[in-house]
């Protein structure tokens, strides 16, 4: 029987980034996000999704707090706001014993400062 005398209030703030991070592309744009800000062209090309699926989960990282934004141009890159964020991540994946790297490999071509500058440095 459950006790209905207990407060369960003050769970309520982790229980809504429990519910952020319970989507396999939000995890997905946070493991891209570790080393850095990167733009939405960037996240297409490592992850094969269309750029509004994927602004829709950029919108609620966002709106939850822990991604944000910066207009350059064009441009609007992404950044992690509090990097604790992932000490909750590698937990999660020491747990299920599935370390997980998204593969940064590929080359990324668009009209971004950050390719713009990377490909005039070369």
């Amino acid at each position: 029987m459950i006790d209905q005398d207990i407060e369960t209030k003050p769970y309520d703030l982790q229980t809504q980034v429990f519910r952020v991070l319970n989507h396999p592309a939000r995890l997905a744009l946070l493991e891209i996000l570790r080393d850095g800000e990167h733009c939405v062209c960037h996240m297409e090309a490592y992850l094969g999704f269309r750029q509004s699926y994927i602004s829709q989960q950029l919108a609620v990282l966002r709106e939850a707090g822990l991604i944000q934004d910066r207009r350059d141009g064009w441009n609007i890159f992404y950044r992690v706001v509090n990097l604790d964020i992932y000490d909750v991540l590698d937990a999660v994946q020491k747990y299920t014993g599935q370390s997980i790297n998204p593969s940064k490999e590929q080359v990324v071509s668009c009209n971004c400062p950050n390719c713009v500058s990377k490909a005039n440095r070369q």
